[in-house]
């Protein structure tokens, strides 16, 4: 079974010790190699006394850029499982740097999951903006059929007639069309809009754009 993509939309820091010694992570959402080149960059100058800054990253839904570096550390021993951790967790658009002594490879990791658990991550949706504008008759009939089928919606407008805005999951987007159109004897009007992704922050909708726009802590 394929994972399911996240939206990182705040990064975070997390901390353990390992044998007396710190290994630091610290997670960014990114969305171009320069962004996350930056990153390393900063974190290195930040954390200087750190023998080693170990990092990965992941550009695009496809994957399209991917990296990770030991740093030092035995080949395939820091970046890769921290890769590994972000690939597993269907994140993209990230770049992670673990700051260590070294000589602990499974630290690496374990700071990576602190960090991750600091960090605020979004199920990926896919779906279209709907705009639906009746009279005020039909108002009922349109909220009941929103909530039956668990559609969010985004705004509602009254003024000569109600507008509603919905956010309308894509594999239920053709059925709710059709069930408004039914449901209403073709009153109602329906503009569907561009596809989007988004993800629900409690009751917050956030929408991203192509770049998967993240939101840094």
């Amino acid at each position: 079974m394929e994972t399911a993509s996240k939206i990182l939309y705040e990064g975070g820091q997390g901390e353990i010790i390992e044998k007396k010694s710190r290994f630091i992570a610290n997670i960014f959402p990114v969305t171009t190699e320069e962004e996350a080149l930056e990153k390393i960059t900063a974190m290195r100058k930040k954390y200087y006394d750190a023998r080693h800054n170990c990092f990965a990253y992941i550009l695009g839904e496809n994957k399209d850029t991917v990296r990770c570096s030991d740093d030092g550390e035995p080949s395939g021993t820091a970046g890769r499982p921290m890769l590994d951790i972000l690939d597993g967790q269907g994140i993209y658009n990230v770049v992670a740097v673990v700051l260590g002594t070294g000589g602990l490879v499974r630290a690496y990791s374990g700071a990576m999951k602190e960090g991750l658990n600091h960090c605020v991550l979004l199920e990926k949706e896919t779906g279209y903006p709907l705009t639906v504008t009746v009279d005020y008759n039909e108002v009922g009939k349109i909220q009941y059929l929103a909530r039956t089928n668990e559609i969010h919606e985004l705004s509602c407008e009254y003024g000569n007639e109600v507008v509603f805005r919905f956010l309308v999951p894509e594999e239920k987007i053709d059925s709710f069309e059709t069930a408004l159109t039914e449901k209403t004897a073709a009153k109602a009007k329906l503009e569907r809009g561009e596809k989007l992704c988004y993800g629900f922050h409690g009751d917050e909708v956030i929408q991203m754009d192509k770049r998967q726009e993240g939101k840094e802590s």
